[in-house]
């Protein structure tokens, strides 16, 4: 190429579609990999989703006009680090995650559902998967790259052809190059290498590239023998670099693009030479042509975009509109959006193809199998044109993941089963074609229960289907309650109390609170006298040693037991009425630990038994009536961060420092009978017992130190744990509260101002997110009261206590719901009473296991809303083609045109959220219908206005058309606009035969009505077509009846 000559491609603009084009209800996830979080197929675009293992599923172009909705795919029990599209097979998608697995899924043909399970699964390999991509020319060849190693696998065996020789650091990025002869990377330790696999598993050339060590990327320049390379320079200033592979010793090129920090994500597109970069964060997009015969970087344009870039993609050469002169289609992930960017040169006509900017190109039929390339194998991958009329017309399916039968389109009325509750467990469960790590989103549970009493509408379930699980407190929403409930004026609070201890405790009728002063001093507050507190100092509990945990007594609301740091547990006794004077003297002291206790924790079903761990590594559990320690747990080599007895009282799980959850069964052995791996680092971690005590949550952090929940089989403990969610960055360890009727768990930290609440549920995804609570300032503790303190008749579900900095606030959390006048009995099981013993201390210490009974919040004047009156349907519909077949064909015509202008701007048609339980009306009618309304107004006088400008261009069309013909074939055309040619193309008839005219129209009637997917606008055009054939029929009639009358005289 002459370096003088311009570029066809040098006025490539870029081209931002208006937000009606752009792709909603998203929720991009920020997980921190290698990958670009976005990739697409001629059919899907896949992309990261905010939820840990989730992808999310949207096709790439619209059906019929309609919104694209997003699916879900669970993929990983990890956060999913990348994924590739088989450059061959469309619908092949694979996947690779932190959890050290790499999975290859067949995505479904649009409106199906998303697969039960993955196709394939390769490995674990070690540690996490960083970044993965498909051979360019063999099928069932995937490169992966994991820590320090990358590998190439034959999919279709399940097996590694070759693993290639460790980097010096974490791999960051690798790319074949476009005839699939050598594999390129480029490494955390500053090095580029490029490999070839079949013939070494050590790199055949290597190169110092960037001086930073930050995210760095590496391409090829399609089949040629440069490379480009993105990364950072020493001054930290993001460039790129052309690199030749013959003379691999130094950059050809280099150019500094800016100083930003996020790291660049380059596409390169080896037809156009064009090369896009934008940056994580960034909202600029930058495009140069790099051309391997000029080894330089020409700027073509920048394009600012409305929002940040959090991921980015190019779309396949096969889906560009190559008419419209559309060189490069670039898909940018955004929080809430994925924005297509188009770069269009600028031609004067776009009725053509035009075939100097778009050559022929890779088709999408492989080369070569796995194992033929392994042998040597280098065919290339036939060309095809990318002119409309001459592609290929099948497309390539690949035998690595056979095709399921293939389920019909979900119709709007099929919806999956309602959500069932377990009286045995108390929680929700979704259905069992949720998805999972290993299997994908399907469908939803029901955010109804089936003792509400009330179905789910039909576009609710569409809805469901579409959006996948949903926790049916979802929109439970936290609140404050009125300033004549608090307790203000606290002072001198103890804000060091150890990371172990919730900060304070509460009963339904106290709080005890510790002090700052000496002597570990603890306040003790009724909560039924609220108001200010005098400034003259309160009676207070003096335990003589600092507070390092505190619990109340669930059985006796006046016993408090006070862990010291004297290694000695006291035993504190609250007078009748609230503490008046001075507590000096304890009921009892328990003595046995050598040093610091950690935490405190009263049995769940006997009287009289408490747990205590310390820094010796033991756990005691003491009997109280008798002042002694009856049992001792050890197997504990480092420091106990938590330990929670199960809801029956059998067991009793810890989690510790050494990294190590275990459980116990205390009166059959002091060693563990269950170890496994609990979450990493050193920072602290806490655990509840969750679904009906068959599982463990865990909250802890990563070795980025980010907070995550983990949920553990408890009879399965060295299996890991089934799922994991990130939830932020914080430093103050996650405290779960967990409320077993509803199955929701809270979880906040000292110091923290937002609760974050999940609905946790035995089947996949397990963890389905709930409203958040933010409060205006943090709060040194937050603890949750009985389910009695909660008022049923506001669907309040969960009553909390916050401890501010100077104020102790009641917080409710609460369901909307439209009747509130009945009881809410979904929401509402029978609450067990655990602030009553079902067994003394010696029972359960000789083997005995009690359950307490179980009692229901209802009041006696409110009705079950599952027991209240059914409302009857507003509106029956009727389907359309019992309709139709009871009329003619003229009124056939005429209603049909007629509904299609008024349907649209119909005010009766009741909205889909009428039938909608679980919300609250002030929360969807007030702003929602409103919209809905005058946006179908609008829709529906422009609908009209186009119907007219139709049939009046058809009209003149017809007008032009019947100059040709006869005067009174003419005529007819003119008056029906419609010519007779379109007619016979319509009804796809050639010669004018009445039966074959009535058959074909009965067909194409048929199969066009809208309830089978259709529309009034295609019958409409039939039933035109019809009449203009039948119209033609009788001027043929009348003209030989005239020939005939002619002849006879």
């Amino acid at each position: 190429m002459n370096r003088f000559r311009a570029s066809k491609f040098r006025h490539a603009a870029a081209r931002l579609p208006r937000r009606e084009a752009w792709i909603g209800d998203v929720r991009a996830g920020s997980v921190a990999s290698c990958g670009n979080h976005v990739k697409a197929s001629c059919c899907w675009i896949a992309f990261n989703a905010e939820t840990t293992g989730v992808l999310g599923i949207v096709p790439l172009e619209c059906q019929d006009g309609d919104k694209r909705t997003v699916s879900q795919l669970c993929c990983h029990s990890d956060v999913v680090t990348d994924f590739d599209f088989s450059p061959f097979d469309q619908l092949l998608l694979a996947t690779g995650s932190a959890d050290e697995m790499v999975k290859v899924w067949r995505l479904p043909e649009s409106g199906q559902d998303m697969p039960a399970g993955a196709g394939l699964t390769l490995g674990p390999v070690g540690c996490p998967v960083d970044v993965l991509q498909f051979h360019p020319t063999a099928d069932g060849v995937l490169a992966s790259g994991a820590g320090k190693r990358a590998a190439v696998w034959d999919v279709g065996q399940q097996q590694p052809l070759t693993d290639l020789e460790s980097h010096g650091d974490q791999l960051q990025s690798l790319s074949w190059k476009q005839d699939g002869r050598l594999l390129g990377t480029s490494c955390k330790d500053k090095k580029l290498r490029i490999f070839d696999p079949r013939a070494s598993p050590a790199a055949s050339q290597s190169v110092q590239g960037h001086e930073n060590n930050k995210d760095s990327r590496l391409l090829w320049m399609g089949a040629s023998d440069y490379l480009i390379s993105v990364g950072f320079s020493q001054m930290r200033e993001r460039e790129v670099k052309l690199w030749d592979t013959r003379k691999f010793s130094s950059a050809t090129h280099s150019l500094t693009l800016d100083t930003s920090a996020g790291a660049a994500m380059p596409l390169y597109d080896a037809d156009t030479g064009l090369l896009v970069l934008a940056g994580k964060g960034d909202n600029l997009l930058y495009c140069f042509e790099a051309s391997p015969s000029q080894a330089a970087l020409t700027q073509v344009s920048q394009c600012v975009a409305e929002g940040r870039t959090r991921g980015l993609a190019s779309v396949p050469k096969l889906a560009l509109d190559v008419m419209a002169c559309e060189v490069l289609r670039v898909l940018q992930l955004t929080d809430g959006f994925i924005v297509p960017i188009s770069y269009a040169v600028p031609r004067k006509s776009l009725q053509e193809f035009h075939e100097d900017l778009f050559p022929d190109r890779a088709g999408t039929a492989p080369a070569a199998a796995a194992q033929a390339w392994w042998a040597g194998d280098n065919q290339q991958v036939a060309k095809v044109s990318l002119h409309p009329a001459r592609r290929p017309p099948q497309a390539f399916t690949s035998p690595l993941v056979p095709c399921a039968a293939a389920p019909g389109p979900r119709l709007p009325d099929a919806c999956p089963a309602d959500a069932d509750r377990s009286e045995g467990s108390g929680y929700s469960s979704p259905s069992s074609s949720l998805a999972s790590p290993g299997s994908a989103a399907a469908s939803l549970s029901a955010s109804t229960g089936p003792s509400s009493g009330f179905a789910s509408s039909p576009s609710q379930k569409s809805l469901q289907s579409i959006l996948g699980p949903s926790s049916r407190f979802r929109h439970a929403q936290g609140t404050v309650l009125h300033r004549d409930s608090h307790i203000t004026n606290l002072k001198g609070l103890s804000l060091t109390t150890p990371g172990e201890c919730d900060g304070f405790c509460a009963n339904h009728q106290r709080v005890a609170l510790p002090l700052l002063s000496a002597g570990g001093q603890i306040a003790v507050l009724e909560l039924s006298t609220p108001g200010r507190l005098p400034d003259a100092a309160v009676p207070t509990i003096q335990n003589g040693a600092a507070v390092a945990d505190l619990a109340w007594d669930p059985f006796d609301a006046r016993r408090l037991a006070v862990a010291g740091e004297d290694a000695k547990i006291r035993l504190w006794r609250v007078p009748e009425g609230g503490l008046r004077d001075v507590l000096q003297e304890p009921e009892a002291v328990l003595r046995g630990h050598t040093e610091k206790i950690y935490s405190v924790r009263f049995h769940p079903t006997a009287a009289d038994i408490l747990a205590s761990s310390s820094y010796d590594t033991t756990v005691r559990i003491w009997e109280l009536g008798a002042g002694r320690e009856a049992l001792c747990l050890r197997g504990h080599t480092d420091q106990i961060f938590s330990l929670a007895w199960s809801p029956d009282g059998k067991k009793l799980a810890t989690v510790s420092k050494d990294g190590k959850l275990r459980l116990y069964d205390p009166r059959r052995s002091p060693q563990p009978e269950q170890e496994g791996a609990g979450p990493e680092g050193s920072r602290g971690a806490r655990l509840v017992w969750v679904c009906g005590g068959d599982y463990l949550l865990v909250s802890g952090f990563d070795g980025r130190s980010e907070r995550r929940i983990l949920l553990y089989q408890a009879r399965d403990l060295p299996a890991g744990p089934l799922s994991v969610l990130g939830i932020d960055v914080a430093p103050s360890t996650l405290l779960p509260f967990y409320d077993e009727d509803t199955s929701v768990v809270f979880l906040t930290g000292k110091g923290d101002t937002r609760v974050f609440l999940y609905e946790v549920t035995p089947e996949p995804p397990y963890f389905l997110e709930c409203n958040s609570f933010t409060s205006s300032e943090p709060h040194k503790g937050f603890l949750f009261l009985r389910k009695t303190e909660c008022d049923v008749r506001q669907v309040e579900v969960a009553r909390a206590l916050r401890l501010g900095q100077a104020t102790l606030e009641p917080v409710a959390f609460r369901v909307p719901r439209v009747k509130k006048e009945y009881f809410q009995d979904d929401l509402y099981p029978p609450t067990r009473v655990w602030w009553e013993p079902a067994l003394g201390a010696r029972a359960w210490l000789a083997g005995a296991d009690g359950q307490q009974r179980r009692a229901s919040l209802r009041p006696p004047d409110m009705t079950p809303v599952s027991q209240a009156p059914k409302e009857a349907p507003a509106r029956k519909f009727v389907p359309a083609a019992v309709y139709l077949a009871e009329k003619s064909d003229e009124q056939k015509k005429e209603e049909l045109l007629s509904a299609m202008v008024a349907k649209l701007g119909s005010r009766d048609d009741p909205l889909p959220q009428d039938s909608f339980e679980g919300v609250d009306e002030d929360e969807w009618a007030k702003y929602l219908a409103q919209i809905i309304l005058v946006g179908a107004q609008v829709v529906g006088r422009a609908f009209a206005r186009a119907l007219r400008q139709e049939f009046a261009a058809s009209r003149a069309a017809a007008d032009a058309r019947g100059r040709s013909e006869r005067p009174q074939s003419a005529a007819a055309s003119r008056i029906t606009g419609i010519s007779l040619q379109e007619a016979q193309q319509i009804l796809n008839v050639s010669n004018l035969n009445a039966e074959e005219i009535q058959k074909n129209y009965d067909h194409l009637f048929k199969v066009n009505d809208k309830s089978v997917g259709g529309s009034f606008y295609l019958q409409s055009k039939v039933v035109r077509a019809k009449e203009r054939l039948d119209e033609e029929l009788r001027i043929q009639a009348q003209s030989e009846k005239e020939k005939e009358w002619k002849a006879e005289t």
